[in-house]
């Protein structure tokens, strides 16, 4: 099969992907590479909103000071401000594009979220992720320069190290699984951006969609780059909690409009969260998890409840219609009764270490969104801070890459899977991937143990084991190059959490309660073999 030759290589169409495919598009030949279709992905289950700087009497001082303080000392000074800064840009830019955001008396209308001293949250009703995918994905396909590749999955980078080249390590492309014709494609570029996602599918209980298996994370890992604050995982503290439906998020805006949590009416009843924290419901993310699941260990409960019945009909129809209407379908009417939630795997805060142009460790490669560690987010990420780095990224890194000058590339050899077979026994990959998920929600969840994390290392040495062996003798497949990401990142997240011995932000550990100091994020450097 002939090399695809592009000038740009882009992994995922989320936010962060479509985002630099406009960019780029102009003056570059653009491939955008996605495992399902265009629109599956994170980004379009965004319910919340935007944070930025928009409203008279907020500041940018006031951002970066509440990212800070939600990033439990960890955030990166430059890369904050830097973000924070530029998101007001960013949201002409995609107004500009056609996004239809949530008005009021002819402006903007901006809500607040927890852990954010002023309103500025920039949102299309309770759907923003939604309406922000469906608006670029309309312009991306009417674009010319862009290239989509729906079901194509992404296998390995190609590195000029793996090929035995002298020079500089660099990144000259990829191998992706073409899922209709069965076959690993060769795809060639001088510059490749990992805008993958993050990896929420590693715990048995997540918000995230199918498609979060830390594809990115795992390759750049195997192709050299360092790796930083992966013990930090941000469990969503409401996910709604019904036995027929799969990772329904209930929106911090819920919190931010007056939601309460409460225990179940078996239960009393009563509101909890200002008995473990003076910010109450719009304490930042990893206290309320934290609240919910002791309050659930405390009482033995399998969840507890979000009230926002005080609000008016009307009020809920205006600002959260989705939430409304999912929530009808099940039975529950959320004007006269409480939403069951519980806190569930939500956000990867680390990921590929990169620089303010998003630039990995290996030249040509790039990295943004939720794949990538840019050192905005610290020890936990500030809510609705997430869509806003991904454009902020996706620019910086566009423009970055316009300003290299474009040189020819060395031939590159097709994947060759002559010595392997079709696999007899694909029930394991699905065990394995059950195992993993269990695991690691019951080891590695909101509160650690060393004894737990020892355990869940010794678990996933052996699924790594198994996983090697298949991956060297069976064709590839998605499942397969998933539950291999998988592991990997798994890995990754126990390493970097065994290395933190203190509590801070999302890492909670009962061996280490107390804050350590200095702050100081964890990485982790790759060992390459040729």
């Amino acid at each position: 099969m002939t090399t695809q030759d592009f000038d740009v290589l882009i992994v995922g169409s989320g936010l962060a992907g479509l985002t630099a495919a406009l960019r780029l598009a102009p003056t570059h030949r653009v491939a955008v590479l996605t495992k399902r279709q265009v629109h599956d992905g994170a980004s379009g289950w965004a319910q919340g909103g935007i944070a930025a700087v928009l409203a008279e009497g907020d500041s940018f001082d006031a951002h970066v000071q509440d990212t800070l303080v939600a990033g439990a000392g960890l955030c990166d000074l430059a890369a904050t401000r830097f973000v924070v800064e530029n998101a007001p840009d960013a949201i002409h830019w995609l107004q500009g594009l056609g996004v239809p955001f949530s008005q009021e008396d002819g402006a903007l209308h901006l809500t607040r979220e927890g852990g954010h001293s002023a309103r500025r949250i920039v949102h299309a009703t309770d759907a923003t992720g939604a309406a922000v995918q469906r608006t670029l994905i309309d312009v991306v396909r009417e674009t010319p320069g862009i290239t989509l590749f729906e079901h194509h999955t992404l296998v390995d980078l190609i590195t000029s190290r793996k090929l035995g080249l002298p020079g500089t390590p660099r990144c000259l492309g990829l191998y992706a699984l073409d899922e209709a014709a069965d076959a690993v494609v060769t795809f060639r570029a001088p510059q490749t951006i990992l805008a993958t996602g993050g990896a929420g599918k590693v715990y048995l209980y997540t918000t995230n969609p199918d498609t979060a298996t830390g594809d990115g994370i795992a390759a750049a890992w195997r192709a050299g780059c360092r790796v930083a604050n992966l013990e930090f995982i941000q469990f969503h503290p409401t996910c709604l909690y019904h036995p027929h439906v799969k990772s329904f998020l209930i929106t911090e805006a819920v919190r931010g409009e007056g939601g309460l949590l409460k225990l179940p009416a078996s239960k009393g009843g009563t509101r909890f969260m200002p008995q473990h924290d003076a910010r109450a419901e719009l304490a930042p993310r990893d206290v309320v998890a934290r609240a919910i699941d002791f309050e659930m260990k405390k009482h033995g409960l399998d969840c507890v409840h979000l009230d926002i019945s005080h609000q008016s009909p009307r009020f809920l129809q205006l600002h959260f219609p989705n939430i409304l209407a999912r929530c009808a379908e099940l039975g529950l009417d959320i004007t006269r009764e409480p939403i069951p939630v519980v806190p569930a795997a939500h956000y990867t805060c680390g990921g590929v270490l990169t620089d303010l142009a998003g630039r990995t460790d290996l030249q040509g490669l790039f990295a943004i969104g939720e794949t990538a560690c840019t050192g905005l987010h610290g020890a936990n990420r500030l809510a609705s801070n997430s869509l806003v780095e991904c454009m902020v990224y996706a620019r910086a890194a566009a423009q970055a890459i316009a300003e290299v000058p474009r040189a020819p590339l060395p031939a590159v050899p097709p994947w060759d899977d002559s010595r392997v077979t079709d696999a007899d026994e694909c029930v394991v990959i699905s065990h394995n991937w059950d195992e993993l998920r269990r695991f690691m929600w019951d080891y590695v969840g909101i509160v650690r143990t060393d004894k737990r994390l020892e355990r869940a290392a010794h678990r996933i040495a052996l699924l790594t084991d198994e996983i090697h062996e298949f991956y060297s003798h069976f064709h590839v497949s998605r499942d397969l190059l998933e539950l291999r990401n998988l592991v990997q990142v798994a890995d990754l997240i126990v390493r970097s959490a065994q290395m933190r011995h203190e509590s801070r932000g999302l890492h909670y550990s009962r061996d280490w309660p107390s804050l350590a100091a200095p702050a100081a994020p964890t990485i982790l450097v790759p060992t390459l073999r040729r």
